[in-house]
């Protein structure tokens, strides 16, 4: 058995006291009566507790927190909330700090640098000529969802952001005597002023906030981040190959970002037409802000002047056509800069750039009526403006000059163009088919609904060719099917609008058959996005089948074969010049069949996927709708990305990102340098496929891990689905129902109100209503049994899954998560959330069950991997676990004791005392665990 190493990092505790030590004097000044030293006393009687559990030492919590007044009881759960968020503030300016005296150190970096990465390729035999077909191959796209799971509000999360930067300046050792005083006195009064600011939204989010708060991290940190990652790309390049590798090796623009806040409509029912619409409009204006900002950069640092430069012939060109256009607008704008060419065609660009801002703002208010020949009104133009003025100043010798600010906001044109990220539209398939089969009807007369898939497959592609659309009567149409009308037309304007690629993917959750994407295309040719004219196919739209659940997966093979084998559908694929994506959902294939059938699943979907490329010749992408949490294909993304199936990633991966995700990898500038570089390595190292043969999988590991899977199935379901009281359970045993009134999003947490069923609770509530209660069984419940039930006492099968663990990265992966989630979990909390059942005898029943397949997981965990305990080979996030726990611990038996309290406590407007404290209670929990949906 291998034993933890000593993991001992002075700087993090350093850091820990200093962040507590304020948080102290802020709870001593500024709180009510008592609340700092009931902070202590109960994280000092949950240590106790949780060295010697016996029912005495829980009855000392207990009292301690008896007969508090709810406002008391708020501030003590608001001063851990506040520790949780200093400490994660400590951990990430640590790992920070780590990075750089590695960077000083050497010019190794980090493992998983660009700098790293590229050593590891050159080592391997890989030269700089065969990375160029890797690169040119390389598409990473991070897309950022709605799904309700970020506890903070918008403005706790600048404040926290405050509070990082103030702490990072402190780490520099050259901040002295007087300097250092002011500095702290800063941070001092920033931790205040956030104990004043309060972490509960006290109203609930609609999509427009959920549109804002996306958009938060592009000028705090990603548009700096962005242009810092292909600066660090080109340096290491350089660096490992050489000097002549920057003539040799073009790195592309290989990073998008997506989206779908204000296009994702599935089950939400605030998502509108016009919401979309909205939605591009506000990220357009976003990046065309950013555009002017750099504009001004420029205009600063290009003082060049006449006689000391000899600009090119065309960039001459190009500022008289810029005159010509502006007319006697330029007269005015040129006048300080007639003798600065660079500064004078800035000037120019400038106001061009001000005028498109202007038509947004118009648009934005409703009015899109207007047009402005003088604006920029395609990203084409203002890209080729900014390279003209870089290859003039190459020209004369000043690439240096233009490789620098010049070269950023070139890249950044390239990335975000005018639409700042590509928006996916996602609907369920069902509307989709209701809508066909009114538009049919009304039409043509033809009942789509009674017919077969081969029948509808026939009927649909026939339909699509149809020149300017079918004809029928509107008025015959539903409301539901006009809106989803609406949608395209909407999606036919934008492209006009902002751009052509403005969109990304028309996504359709609960793809069942082939018809269901052929259904989509047929709406989309209802308003010009898709058709054939004069024999010629176009089509302006991309759709991906999104399979979510066990059984989806288990049908890929057959709905792809028969979409990539109609000759329509192929002809509309190859004119829309796009690759066919296929979106995996996470999520709700875990929560239908658990963790292992659906870590298998997902592997074998990705094989299933990539095989039917190859055989049919039409490329594919693979889109994991991933969300925070391990039961919902969470980890971090490097590892998750190198254990994927070989050979099946292939330059190209996109993946959602959302709620707190988003706030710890994007919140500061630094950390989102990292994330992304982390992420695009990942690609790199899992797409080596392209440029030299890899290893495939071995069958034998395969039918082992088929096996394994069944196992674990099996188990899951019987938990889940055969288990008398398991769901009145859930209902009771966690924050479920409360999490709803958190105010953290627009979408429903259920699909349906009054229904308890598994089906009808969303993924995202039901990771996070299990997190809560500290019962993370989504992300391991079966792992044990399924062990268990292979070795059986088979020595030679435990020896296989060592051997499997050591050399297989999906299956280290697995486990690995797995032990995270385990650590995470404690059964003996949630052992006090299950006495909150109705039925005493039920509930002990369940977290039985729960509980003796937590003790299972964790023995046959660590007896695979041959540790003594959990993360034993992550010491560092071991450390952070137990770092959190004294104040988790304290935290639920709050929470468990306010929802009896809230059973009990119910006033005539079925309003409580004990809702704030409780809404308290789950930011804090989300905060000290990391994740929550």
């Amino acid at each position: 058995m291998s034993r933890t190493p000593e993991y001992d990092d002075k700087t993090l505790r350093a850091n820990i006291r200093l962040l507590k030590g304020m948080l102290d004097n802020v709870l001593k000044n500024q709180a009510s009566h008592q609340v700092a030293e009931i902070v202590e006393q109960l994280q000092r009687q949950f240590t106790v507790l949780q060295r010697d559990n016996n029912p005495a030492k829980r009855q000392q919590i207990l009292k301690t927190l008896h007969n508090l007044p709810a406002e008391t009881l708020s501030e003590v759960i608001r001063a851990f909330s506040l520790y949780f968020s200093l400490l994660n503030i400590a951990e990430e300016s640590t790992q920070l700090q780590h990075r750089r005296h590695q960077i000083e150190k050497n010019k190794h970096y980090w493992r998983g640098s660009f700098h790293d990465t590229l050593l590891a390729f050159k080592n391997a035999g890989i030269s700089a000529e065969q990375l160029q077909p890797l690169l040119d191959d390389l598409h990473y796209l991070p897309v950022m969802t709605a799904h309700p799971t970020e506890a903070k509000r918008r403005t706790v999360r600048g404040a926290l952001r405050s509070v990082f930067v103030s702490h990072e300046k402190l780490q520099n050792s050259g901040i002295k005597g007087y300097f250092r005083d002011v500095a702290l006195e800063r941070l001092q009064s920033q931790i205040q002023l956030l104990w004043k600011t309060d972490e509960v939204r006290a109203h609930s989010m609609g999509v427009i906030d959920e549109i804002d708060s996306g958009l938060f991290y592009f000028p705090l940190s990603l548009f700096e981040a962005t242009a810092q990652v292909y600066r660090n790309f080109q340096r290491a390049l350089v660096d490992v190959y050489g000097s002549d590798a920057a003539s040799k090796v073009n790195i592309p623009s290989f990073l998008n970002f997506g989206s779908w806040i204000g296009g994702d409509r599935d089950g939400n029912p605030n998502v509108k037409p016009h919401t979309t619409a909205l939605a591009l409009r506000l990220q357009a204006r976003t990046i065309t802000r950013e555009y002017l900002r750099r504009i001004d950069i420029l205009l600063e640092q290009l003082a060049y002047s006449h006689g000391m430069c000899q600009p090119t012939e065309a960039f001459l060109q190009s500022l008289q056509n810029d005159r010509d256009l502006l007319g006697d607008t330029a007269i005015t704008l040129e006048r300080n800069y007639l003798q600065e060419p660079y500064r004078h065609k800035l000037a120019l660009m400038k106001f061009r750039m001000h005028r498109r801002m202007e038509l947004l703002e118009q648009r934005i208010a409703g009015d899109s009526s207007q047009s402005d020949d003088q604006a920029y009104n395609n990203i084409q133009t203002f890209h080729a403006d900014l390279c003209l003025i870089r290859e003039s100043l190459s020209s004369h010798g000043d690439q240096a000059i233009a490789d620098r600010d010049l070269q950023d906001l070139i890249r950044l044109v390239d990335i975000f163009g005018f639409y700042l990220m590509q928006l996916d539209v996602r609907q369920e398939s069902t509307r989709h088919s209701q809508a066909v089969a009114e538009i049919l009807s009304a039409g043509l007369g033809i009942d789509y609904l009674s017919m077969d898939e081969d029948q509808r497959m026939q009927v649909l592609s026939e339909a699509i060719a149809i020149p300017g659309g079918l004809g029928y009567d509107a008025s015959e149409l539903s409301a539901a099917t006009v809106e989803t009308l609406d949608v395209f037309q909407v999606m036919a304007q934008m492209r006009r609008e902002i751009g052509n690629d403005c969109f990304s993917r028309y996504v359709i959750s609960m793809t069942h058959s082939a018809s269901h994407i052929m259904e989509v295309l047929l709406l989309a040719a209802q308003n010009g996005l898709a058709g054939r004219i004069s024999g010629q196919w176009y089509c302006h739209i991309g759709v991906s089948p999104l399979f979510e659940t066990i059984d989806d997966l288990n049908h890929i093979d057959g709905v792809l074969r028969s979409l990539l084998s109609q000759p329509a559908y192929r002809a509309l694929l190859e004119a829309s010049g796009l690759r066919q994506e296929v979106m995996l959902g996470y999520s709700d294939s875990c929560k239908d069949g658990g963790i292992l059938a659906s870590a298998w699943g997902l592997y074998r979907a990705q094989q299933q996927v990539t095989a039917i490329s190859d055989d049919v010749g039409i490329p594919c992408r693979l889109f994991h709708g991933r969300g925070g949490t391990i039961g919902r294909g969470g980890g971090p993304t490097h590892e998750a990305i190198l254990a994927q199936p070989p050979a099946t990633v292939r330059g190209q991966i996109k993946f959602t990102e959302q709620g707190e995700v988003l706030f710890y990898r994007y919140n500061n500038m630094e950390t989102a340098i990292y994330e992304l570089t982390m992420g695009i390595t990942g690609l790199m190292k899992a797409s080596v496929s392209l440029i030299q043969p890899v290893e495939p999988d071995r069958p034998d590991n395969l039918q082992l891990m088929g096996e394994l899977a069944q196992l674990g199935e099996r188990s899951y379901r019987q938990l889940t689905e055969h288990t008398p009281g398991f769901l009145d359970y859930f209902y009771e045993a966690t924050p479920v129902q409360e999490i709803g009134q958190l105010n953290i999003g627009s979408r429903p947490s259920h699909r349906k109100k009054a229904d308890r069923s598994k089906y009808s609770v969303r993924a995202i509530a039901w990771v996070f209503a299990w997190a809560q209660s500290r019962q993370t069984f989504p992300a391991w419940y079966g792992i044990g049994s399924s062990l268990e039930s292979y070795c059986a006492g088979n020595p030679e099968r435990l020896q296989a899954l060592r051997e499997l663990y050591k050399n297989w990265p999906f299956f280290r992966n697995l486990l690995s998560n797995a032990q995270m989630a385990l650590s995470k979990s404690d059964m003996t909390i949630a052992e006090e959330y299950s006495s909150l059942c109705s039925d005493p005898e039920a509930g002990k029943r369940v977290h039985g069950l729960i509980a003796g397949e937590h003790r299972r997981c964790v023995d046959w965990v660590l007896e695979i991997a041959e540790c003594d305990q959990l993360l034993a080979e992550n010491p560092e996030l071991a450390a952070s676990l137990r770092r959190r726990n004294d104040y988790l611990g304290p935290l639920n038996y709050m929470q468990a004791g306010l929802l009896r309290a809230l059973n009990e406590d119910e006033d005539a407007n079925g309003q409580s005392r004990w809702m704030n404290p409780l809404l308290r209670t789950i930011n804090a929990i989300a905060a000290g665990m990391r994740n929550t949906g």
